[in-house]
């Protein structure tokens, strides 16, 4: 019967034949599938050919030293397991060998039990980390339906959306101004079973009060002065499909008390009209006041407000997004370059650090303008700190802004001095801890692993922390 080892391909890179047949006796006998390769050149011929899980590596070779084997796997991005094994037990030999991506070290001589448990060990990590890898590739997404982010809490904003999209309950979409809400609402309505059907958007706050009425219900000729013939509102032209309502809490209290009537029957009279008509629409509304808020201070109606409040979906300001704000900006660039016929490639490392630290009170739409701005102004092939609008070289000059990574609350005040910031600026510990941890895997390019061994953990530690991280960002978007 096999165990523990079966289906696991083992390559066992070791000049010493008495060695290999030890080590080989031990890993057979765990029903582990071992391939041995006497040297470099074989090791690499071997890695060629077929897919291991895990690489046995001698650093001492007779053609080349063990790290040149190394070196390959991480070139060619094989993915793969590798446990160090030679007689040199310094620390320093340790270290280079995990910075070119070895997950452990064994020190020659080796007993059978001690190679068994770190070969069982190093597999089971690395079979949880292609897990972990293949649902970030799954979940964690840079951009979906229109919208671009992939901070946490943007993809709990995702996973609620698809979540939504398919039912009949009314969305509720609160955030700042720019943050994106009608994007979001078409990205409901888009995997929605009624994305063949229409999509329309009133904006209360855009139009006149006494012309509302008729732009959601239509009217009929003569209903009012002006009304030459007869127009279809959008509950007619809504029908079967989404009615998105922006800036809801705008909306006069009397029309509201009539879109409630709307929405719970479904029915309706144009302006004018004493003849009902029978819709079929599913509601989105959003708003980027507090709407509780509204309710209270007696401009928004309770009844109403609970009607539509059903499923909340908060969008976060950019500030609360981390690098969403440089994926957002590399997108934007890429677009306007692509309408203004503009070659710029990119932006120098001072811009980003300064979009970066800004709080972007305007969000999206005020970063968009920025680069708009800097796009039609300027030439050559990257954005340069000389190219931001003068409005932003004001706030650079107050100090506003601090380019070097300050904390986020620092960015919205003038510079404090160090004194001052360690009485002022105390973190909670865990706050502190996912920072230096997302600055350990971003200067590491991303890999994780790597970033885990600089920090001296293992990786499933920091893929469990980030996702502890990912479902609190989730709770608080689902309230």
């Amino acid at each position: 019967m096999r165990e523990s080892g079966a289906n696991t391909s083992v390559l066992l890179v070791e000049d010493s034949l008495p060695l290999a047949t030890l080590y080989r006796e031990y890993l057979d006998a765990k029903g582990y599938d071992v391939v041995h390769a006497a040297s470099g050149k074989d090791a690499l011929l071997a890695l060629g050919e077929a897919r291991f899980q895990l690489v046995l590596l001698d650093l001492s070779l007779p053609d080349m030293h063990g790290f040149e084997v190394l070196r390959f796997i991480n070139e060619k991005a094989i993915d793969v397991a590798v446990v160090v094994v030679t007689a040199n037990d310094s620390a320093s030999v340790a270290m280079d060998a995990v910075h070119l991506g070895a997950v452990d070290f064994l020190t020659k001589p080796i007993d059978a039990s001690r190679l068994l448990v770190t070969v069982n060990n190093v597999l089971k990590q690395h079979r949880l980390e292609d897990m972990l890898d293949s649902y970030q590739q799954c979940y964690e997404r840079e951009q979906f339906e229109g919208l671009v982010g992939a901070s946490p809490v943007m993809q709990g904003v995702y996973r609620v959306i698809e979540s939504a999209a398919s039912s009949r309950a009314s969305i509720f979409i609160t955030g700042e101004s720019g943050t994106g809400k009608e994007l979001c609402a078409e990205a409901v309505h888009r995997l929605s079973d009624r994305a063949g059907q229409a999509f329309l958007t009133i904006n209360c706050a855009a139009i006149p009060r006494d012309l509302m009425e008729s732009e959601i219900f239509g009217h009929v000729k003569g209903a009012f002065t002006g009304a030459h013939s007869e127009r279809d509102g959008a509950a007619t032209l809504a029908d079967g499909g989404t009615l998105f309502l922006d800036e809801l809490c705008e909306m006069d209290l009397d029309l509201q008390s009539k879109l409630l009537r709307f929405i719970q029957s479904g029915t309706f009279q144009k302006v004018g009209s004493s003849v009902s008509q029978q819709v079929d629409i599913r509601f989105v509304c959003a708003t980027n006041r507090d709407p509780l808020e509204e309710v209270r201070a007696g401009r928004f109606r309770e009844d109403l407000y609970y009607r539509l409040h059903v499923i909340p979906l908060r969008l976060p300001p950019l500030r609360e997004r981390g690098g969403d704000c440089l994926l957002i900006a590399r997108k934007l660039l890429q677009d306007i370059c692509a309408r203004e016929n503009k070659a710029f490639q990119g932006f120098s490392k001072e811009v980003e650090a300064i979009m970066r630290a800004y709080p972007w009170p305007g969000n999206v739409r005020e970063l968009e303008n920025v680069i708009m701005n800097m796009v039609v102004l300027g030439e050559g092939e990257q954005l340069t700190v000389e190219m931001l609008p003068e409005s932003l070289h004001a706030i650079l000059q107050k100090g506003v802004v601090d380019t070097q990574g300050s904390s986020p609350a620092a960015r919205t005040r003038p510079a404090a001095s160090a004194a001052e910031r360690e009485d002022q600026e105390i973190s909670p510990l865990w706050l502190e801890e996912k920072r230096i941890i997302e600055r350990a895997i971003a200067i590491c390019g991303g890999n994780l692993p790597k970033a885990a061994a600089l920090l001296e953990v293992s990786a499933s530690t920091l893929y469990r922390k980030r996702q502890a991280w990912e479902k609190a960002a989730v709770d608080a978007v689902l309230g």
